[in-house]
């Protein structure tokens, strides 16, 4: 990653601190994004496709170029979808489907004559149905066919798209899921083959060998850090 320019949306919180973190450690040149950015981000709402050309636009002025570029913004809010208002469910799509496209469009646009690589935080549920996830569930999914429609489109270009699917990822966010009875923390756990949740790093992990010449010949897929919830089809 030494020299790389990395732009981190949802970067400043969960699973987007841990990536952005490990990728300046590793000497990349981070840019990070977020509607909450702080002391040296850039505020930006993915869902406004103008401030995702204007974090792009930014970095390329700062750093000459852009490299890389990971989605990390989203959201959680489980409802049953028998009363599930109509507002929410387009703020979950908005978010999760529409902003990681507008993001991943605006970067592209600057990478399509040096290439680079984009990486999707996804999920399980993707490919595994929850209840009171309509939303969330059909919103990572489509994602999930974003990467593969995105990696075709755009390898001739030099530009690598992939995703990594995580289960449950030990933060804040999760945290509260627990505290409001959304998830049963024990239930999760045991439904793990691993036994445990994953952790922020075991997903930076992996974003990290998305990102790196490691995975050159790698587009198109969706890497699963879940601890073998997916292949888990027991009882």
């Amino acid at each position: 990653m030494r020299g790389k320019v990395i732009v981190v949306s949802g970067g400043a919180g969960g699973i987007g601190a841990e990536v952005s973190a490990r990728l300046v450690g590793e000497g990349a040149q981070v840019v990070v994004a977020d509607l909450n950015a702080g002391d040296g981000g850039m505020a930006c709402d993915i869902t406004n496709p103008e401030q995702c050309e204007a974090v792009a636009e930014a970095a390329v002025k700062q750093f000459g170029r852009l490299d890389g570029v990971v989605n990390c913004a989203g959201l959680s809010k489980p409802h049953d979808s028998i009363s599930l208002p109509p507002a929410d469910w387009a703020r979950m799509v908005d978010v999760q489907l529409n902003g990681a496209f507008y993001f991943a469009q605006a970067c592209a646009k600057r990478m399509m004559e040096s290439g680079g690589a984009i990486v999707f935080i996804t999920s399980t549920n993707a490919e595994a149905a929850f209840p009171r996830r309509a939303a969330y569930c059909c919103a990572k999914a489509g994602v999930a066919m974003l990467t593969k429609v995105l990696a075709i489109e755009w390898a001739e270009k030099g530009i690598r798209v992939n995703a990594v699917g995580p289960a449950y990822v030990a933060t804040e966010m999760t945290q509260r899921n627990i505290a409001a009875g959304n998830v049963n923390e024990a239930q999760i756990k045991a439904r793990i083959p691993l036994g445990r949740l994953a952790q922020p790093a075991d997903v930076a992990d992996a974003v990290c060998f998305l990102l790196s010449e490691k995975a050159s010949f790698i587009t198109g897929h969706s890497l699963y850090v879940d601890g073998g919830w997916l292949a888990y089809g027991y009882f």
